[in-house]
């Protein structure tokens, strides 16, 4: 029976490691039927070798997701042209520029005698040509580190990327190990994350470093479980110098009179705030990147919620798209928000305050104009630590914001919004109504 259940296990990985393959290298991100029929494939495939695993040791299901991700070693990202932007970052360091000081645009103008074939193709392959730099420094060190072996090859760079991004994805699983024993969770719920197929292919995929944010995030748990608030007040901020993000989860340590209190608290944060984001302080590159962000909160939009609901309201009243006024009041409600629920919360017990992040995570992804696929995967590292299945739901629903990509513009269909939005909306407001709903709604049961 055991011999049976490990050659099942064997057959089903190889079939998911086929499927990652057949996306990899031989799928353009326009055949959107075919991209979900093998990543909803992958994703059922995914839940039951979780299952399966609870039979098996850890270092198998290491094993396995290992073997899905490096399988992908020599792929060009096909779901994502971000990874453009990183590598041009990367050679501009190399050349001794700084990234946040022009565009790709006005470089290319200013520097025409160091244009080359590389630098050319990496220029035609950018989404972003007329805008500085979104990513913090702590990201432009990796995306240096990669410029050093571009040797005008694409594919090295690319490389080095990947196998950088592994190591940091075998760091979250030990991270997960450690937190779920802590926790007493069963061992099941680490490849909720580590064999999904959102994790493997826009991580070790399409080369988006919220896998390194997730390690963070979760050092910070795995510390401040120990009472280290110096060590989990770095880890969160050292998140934060590679994505910007995390910086929603600061109200929760400052409003905490313990963690405020602690010397370490202060310590940890600001050597690692100095570390991470005093190269900011040369050329005045705070503030091109400021800039960035302005303009990216202000001016993109995709995959949306409530923002895309409350835009046809401001069509509706002005005929125009309100996004410039709209954005700063979601951004302002969401402020408020977190910090109204980080000073209510008296929580010291580490499954009630991992479930709170875990609901601001999720409350901020909701009211963004902008939600790409690989923005959820810190959340849905993190909720495999608390009882909310949104985020593990969303890993898949959210596959249908790839639609865009076959239609002129990139149009987003409303049916396949309402289709991603709808189950998530409906898990989202039961697992956490003591934080959304009045009084009536709430049960004594505690949700951990």
């Amino acid at each position: 029976m055991k011999l049976d259940k490990s050659i099942a296990y064997c057959g089903l990985a190889l079939l998911a490691c086929l499927s990652y393959v057949w996306i990899s290298y031989g799928l353009d991100r326009e055949s959107f039927a075919l991209l979900f029929f093998l990543y909803s494939f992958c994703f059922v495939l995914g839940l039951f070798l979780s299952k399966l695993s609870e039979n098996f040791s850890w270092q198998s299901i290491l094993l396995i997701g290992l073997i899905f991700r490096l399988s992908l070693i020599g792929s060009i990202p096909n779901l994502s042209d971000d990874f453009a932007r990183f590598l041009w970052d990367g050679e501009l360091l190399g050349l001794g520029s700084n990234p946040y000081e022009l565009t790709p645009e006005s470089w290319i103008q200013q520097n025409q005698e160091s244009m080359n074939a590389y630098l050319s193709e990496l220029f035609d392959l950018m989404n972003s040509k007329g805008y500085f730099s979104i990513y913090p420094p702590s990201n432009q060190l990796i995306f240096w580190l990669s410029g050093l072996v571009s040797d005008t090859q694409l594919l090295h760079p690319i490389i080095l990327l990947r196998i950088i991004l592994i190591l940091g994805e075998v760091g979250v699983f030990f991270l997960l190990r450690k937190l779920v024993l802590a926790l007493n969770l069963p061992q099941s719920r680490i490849g909720w994350y580590w064999l999904n197929p959102l994790a493997v292919l826009e991580i070790s995929g399409n080369l988006h470093f919220e896998g390194l944010v997730l390690l963070g995030v979760l050092g910070s748990v795995y510390f401040l479980n120990k009472s280290n608030v110096f060590g989990g007040t770095a880890a969160l901020v050292a998140s934060i110098g590679i994505k910007l993000v995390p910086l929603i989860l600061i109200p929760t340590l400052f409003f905490s009179k313990k963690i405020r209190s602690n010397f370490g608290f202060w310590l940890g944060g600001g050597l690692v705030f100095i570390l991470a984001f005093s190269p900011l302080l040369f050329d005045q590159s705070y503030e091109n990147l400021w800039e960035s962000i302005r303009l990216y909160q202000g001016k993109f939009e995709f995959n949306a919620s409530v923002y895309f609901l409350l835009r046809e309201v401001g069509f509706w009243i002005k005929g125009y798209n309100t996004i410039a006024t709209l954005t700063k009041i979601l951004t302002l409600i969401t402020f408020v928000w977190i910090v109204w629920v980080s000073v209510k919360n008296k929580t010291k017990d580490t499954s009630a305050f991992i479930h709170l992040w875990v609901s601001i995570y999720l409350i901020y992804l909701i009211l963004q104009p902008v939600v790409h696929p690989w923005y959820l995967l810190p959340v849905l590292g993190l909720s495999l630590l608390s009882d909310s299945k949104t985020a593990i739901l969303w890993s898949w629903t959210i596959i249908f914001s790839y639609q865009a990509y076959g239609n002129p513009d990139f149009y987003e269909k409303p049916i396949y919004l309402w289709i991603e939005y709808v189950p998530v909306f409906i898990f989202l407001i039961w697992e956490f109504r003591e934080q959304i709903l009045p009084q009536p709604f709430h049960t004594k049961t505690d949700v951990n």
